[in-house]
């Protein structure tokens, strides 16, 4: 019997990988429900200071997350995707704690934010430690409330990074 691989995540400039995930992407909710069609999934890949990294399960992208690493809200998880056929193995909780030591190397703050209805992720995300600290109605459609939520060591001055 062959051992199953460990799932690898890494960092990804390609953008044959964000194709892929732009596929996962609006193939699943919370996309669907938001409307958000394969060109406008892409375009989430787009911008600078990003840092996209691709879950692997068996050389296949099983998931993946688009981490902003500058500005006012440095260390915001824009976007994580599991693809439907790996959910409910762990990759998402893999790719949480994956953001939060990376981001614990720059700021003591991690955001998300999460569609109201996502109540699979809303869970996942308080059980991570994340807290609501708003509610941002019509942001991404009209009708819809995203859920900014956010995971804290600490307040911004004076954090010193600790590795």
């Amino acid at each position: 019997m062959k051992k199953e691989e460990r799932p690898l995540i890494r960092l990804t400039t390609s953008q044959l990988d964000f194709a892929v995930c732009a596929q996962m992407m609006s193939a699943t909710d919370p996309w669907i429900t938001l409307d958000m069609n394969y060109e406008q999934c892409f375009k989430a890949f787009d911008g600078e200071c990003k840092e996209i990294y691709i879950i692997e399960k068996e050389n296949v992208i099983a998931g993946f997350v688009i981490l902003q690493t500058t500005g006012t809200f440095s260390g915001y998880i824009q976007t994580i995707c599991v693809g439907e056929a790996y959910r409910g193995m762990g990759l998402g909780k893999m790719l949480l704690r994956h953001c939060d030591k990376r981001v614990l190397q720059f700021s003591p703050n991690l955001f998300i934010c999460v569609s109201s209805f996502n109540t699979g992720a809303i869970k996942l995300y308080y059980k991570f430690g994340f807290k609501l600290v708003g509610e941002l109605d019509n942001f991404v459609k009209q009708g819809f409330t995203e859920l900014l939520l956010r995971k804290t060591v600490g307040p911004r001055v004076g954090y010193h990074v600790s590795l």
